[in-house]
């Protein structure tokens, strides 16, 4: 049920939107921590005694990390059907959900078998569709309206209109749940940017295909590379639909607003940004911590879900070039923010691929893990599947409910025994001296260290410094000894234990590939082999 004044009632009124169309520039002078410079260094939480910094000889000047964000933008706040309202109302619905079932199946299969149809025989992909598929697609389109009303969007608020093509031939919106790809298919039929593996699911595979849309593959750069040259030509030739990018690159709560992704900045056109809201009371509509079959049923027994729409004033690309794109997505996301009346973030999809791997492991509070990875990647040049391999370790330390790790389950994974230089190490992450850290200050710590400038020298120093003889690889009795001043008094189970981490193939011996490897997954035991290296500006001057 929807209220006259909720939270998503702006704070200033906006001026009406059924005026003409008007072209502005956004300006963001706000200070918006979060967001306004992702590159910049985090104010520390608190320094280390540099005396004890264990990295000083890389040319480390201690560690920062920023305070734990308050925000989970994924958390969706209704997952379970609580209250005697909510069961009621689940339950005098049942009928109708019955009924909204089968409209959906018909929907979605006549708009299958209509998108068939305008597909058949139409093999020029790499131009726009013809004028006569196009319009057999209204049938698909019709449907997907359809789609809606099964799922309770009998009635959907629009503010403002969209403005025609050329004035701004691509369009962004934030992105809350699966229903916002069908509004726009339904009211604009634009191309849209999407994931490779959208091409797969059964029945919509098909019909996006009909879209002709850009498909992405975020992990890969010559793929995102590609993406950006289709978003310009398409972008580009008014006989192509606009373009629809949702630039988080993920489904949020719409409680806050995370970073974007540049490839609808790149090409350079004017942008018209988008709002979606779901005002709600009881049901929260976003798909966030939720199954996609829990959160359709929960659409289907309700009265009704409400949904506004809001188009926004175009934002104009950089007049001045010295403006680079990152101010431009930056003026876009604050002119969405603004209207949404929310904070921005530095979170991104990175941020939701380690909470799906701390759900997996069963932690209590998933929220525990989130790091706002933008920021992380911005510092650090850290991608976020390096970011989970850094989780996968920091699970197998057993964080405890609150997801800290204590000095001895650190020790166990990282298969180092108790000495000063592990004190030192632990210390140089546990910047609140509460003898435990949090995954946040795992992460940064070893993002931290892997920066240093010379830290790919030194790796590659400490594999030579290792060897004895005339051999190209490193024996467990040369480990031992290459650590024996750092950690003294090391039995041979202890040696064999941190040897077998080195030894990837487990055939006894460590290849310059397999040490730095393993350095690479685990820079902070670097240290271990500080006393045989110099400091930075040794390193530097290539003393070795």
């Amino acid at each position: 049920m929807s209220s006259e004044h909720d939270l998503t009632t702006r704070l200033i009124t906006p001026q009406p939107s059924d005026q003409s169309h008007h072209i502005i520039t956004v300006d963001d002078t706000s200070s918006d921590s979060s967001s306004s410079d992702p590159e910049a260094p985090p104010t520390p939480t608190n320094n280390i005694n540099n005396a004890r910094n264990p990295y000083r000889f890389l040319g480390s000047s201690g560690l920062a990390v920023p305070g734990l964000t308050t925000v989970d933008p994924f958390v969706n706040n209704t997952p379970n059907v609580e209250g005697v309202y909510e069961c009621v109302k689940i339950m005098i619905c049942l009928p109708i959900a019955t009924v909204r079932l089968v409209l959906f199946v018909v929907s979605l299969t006549v708009g299958y078998l209509a998108t068939k149809v305008a597909l058949q025989g139409w093999k020029d992909k790499h131009n726009p569709m013809p004028k006569w598929r196009s319009r057999f697609m209204w049938i698909t389109r019709i449907c997907a309206r359809g789609i809606l009303f099964a799922f309770g969007y009998h009635w959907i608020r629009r503010k403002g209109k969209p403005v025609p093509r050329n004035i701004a031939p691509i369009i962004v919106s934030n992105h809350v749940s699966y229903v916002e790809p069908i509004f726009f298919f339904y009211e604009l039929f634009p191309t849209m940017v999407a994931s490779e593996s959208h091409d797969s699911i059964p029945f919509v595979g098909t019909i996006i295909r009909a879209m002709q849309v850009i498909y992405v593959d975020r992990f890969a750069p010559s793929s995102r590379k590609q993406a950006v040259t289709e978003i310009k030509r398409k972008a580009s030739s008014s006989r192509f639909p606009r373009v629809l990018l949702f630039p988080e690159g993920t489904t949020t709560n719409g409680k806050s607003l995370i970073s974007f992704q540049l490839g609808a900045f790149i090409p350079g056109y004017p942008i018209q940004p988008v709002v979606v809201r779901y005002p709600h009371v009881h049901f929260d509509q976003s798909w966030g911590n939720i199954s996609l079959v829990k959160l359709m049923f929960r659409m289907f027994t309700q009265f009704h879900n409400f949904m506004e729409v809001e188009y926004l004033p175009v934002v104009t690309p950089p007049e001045n070039e010295k403006e680079n794109i990152i101010r431009f997505a930056e003026r876009t996301s604050h002119s969405i923010a603004s209207a949404l009346n929310v904070v921005r973030t530095s979170h991104s999809y990175g941020d939701l691929m380690l909470i799906t791997k701390a759900s997996e492991s069963k932690q209590e509070k998933v929220s525990n893990f989130l790091v706002e990875m933008a920021r992380v990647e911005a510092l650090f040049r850290l991608r976020s599947t390096e970011a989970v391999e850094f989780l996968e370790k920091f699970l197998a330390m057993k964080p405890d409910t609150s997801g800290r790790v204590k000095f001895h389950d650190f020790l166990n994974v990282t298969r180092l025994k108790a000495c000063p230089l592990s004190e030192e190490i632990f210390a140089f992450m546990d910047l609140e001296n509460i003898g435990s850290i949090t995954f946040q200050q795992f992460l940064y710590g070893s993002a931290h260290v892997m920066k240093q400038s010379f830290f790919h020298q030194a790796c590659e120093h400490a594999f030579v410094n290792c060897l004895v003889g005339r051999n190209d690889y490193v024996t467990e009795q040369e480990l031992g000894d290459a650590i024996s001043s750092t950690i003294p008094d090391l039995n041979k189970d202890e040696v064999h234990s941190l040897f077998s981490l080195f030894d990837h193939d487990s055939n006894g011996r460590v290849s310059k590939e397999d040490f730095l490897c393993c350095l690479r997954k685990n820079p902070l035991l670097i240290a271990l082999f500080s006393p045989n290296l110099l400091d930075g500006n040794d390193l530097q001057n290539g003393f070795f």
